[in-house]
């Protein structure tokens, strides 16, 4: 298990063969997110996309109390200007991006508290797996009095509409893993979350990594509000697994996908 340069082990970074799994490690702080956990995070996605025999990220949370329960508000204290903020939600912006634009599949592992910008980069991961009693919310109109980018308001919308969006938000409310998924936000709630997590990770490395690129690029893309897409079918049809699982499928072999 490894740390990025300069995070202190507050992000770790583990391989276990086909699986990068990144654990946020300040679980006496809920796991509140640090500059240098921002940066370990990219980094850990640069890594992601560097490596062709990794095929799944998973994020967590260190201990039961949180996946990520915000930013360090300590570390706006440093803010003296509106220009500071605009500098921050690009920052986190550009964060996110990064996530959402993996090329693996992304599952967050959520249990406790998913806050803030917790609960940001929950929404950019690709599938995300919760306890009932897990916390998502955003509620800075009764904390902090800050706001959001307007990707981010983008993002929650994408997500959850812009009537939760706002309920979530007005009414500073948390939803708990149960209504969250009730939602569509959590692809499962259970209260197995370590067993779920793996017999997830086990389906998605037993499928088609261009199929699932392909999946993730349409949707990423749609959200942004692009609709080109003939470079994505052209890359997945021109390709040696789609041929080979055809040969396969009609000679009745088993197929061997190689993300070719």
């Amino acid at each position: 298990m490894s740390a990025p340069p300069g995070s202190r082990a507050e992000v770790l970074v583990d391989r276990q063969g086909p699986v990068l799994t990144v654990t946020f490690n300040r679980p006496a702080q809920r796991n509140a997110m640090t500059w240098a956990m921002y940066d370990g995070l990219y980094e850990a996605c640069e890594r992601a996309d560097a490596d062709d025999d990794i095929r799944v990220l998973v994020l967590r949370g260190a201990g039961d109390d949180a996946f990520v329960s915000g930013t360090d508000i300590r570390q706006f204290a440093e803010f003296t200007s509106g220009d500071d903020g605009v500098a921050y939600e690009r920052r986190i912006t550009r964060v996110l991006d990064r996530l959402e634009d993996v090329n693996v599949p992304t599952v967050a592992a959520i249990r406790g508290y998913c806050v803030g910008a917790g609960l940001a980069i929950a929404a950019v991961c690709d599938l995300r797996l919760a306890t009932p009693d897990a916390k998502f919310g955003i509620p800075v109109a009764r904390t902090l009095g800050n706001c959001l980018s307007m990707p981010t308001y983008a993002l929650l919308v994408h997500h959850l509409g812009p009537a939760r969006t706002l309920d979530l938000l007005l009414n500073a409310k948390f939803y708990s893993g149960q209504e969250a998924h009730a939602a569509g936000f959590v692809a499962e709630s259970t209260t197995d979350l370590d067993e779920a997590v793996q017999q997830t990770v086990d389906r998605l490395l037993g499928h088609a990594p261009l199929t699932m690129w392909a999946t993730k690029e349409a949707v990423r893309r749609l959200r942004r509000g692009e609709v080109a897409g003939d470079d994505i079918v052209s890359r997945v049809y021109g390709s040696h697994d789609f041929r080979a699982a055809v040969q396969a499928f009609t000679s009745k072999q088993t197929r061997t996908w190689t993300g070719r």
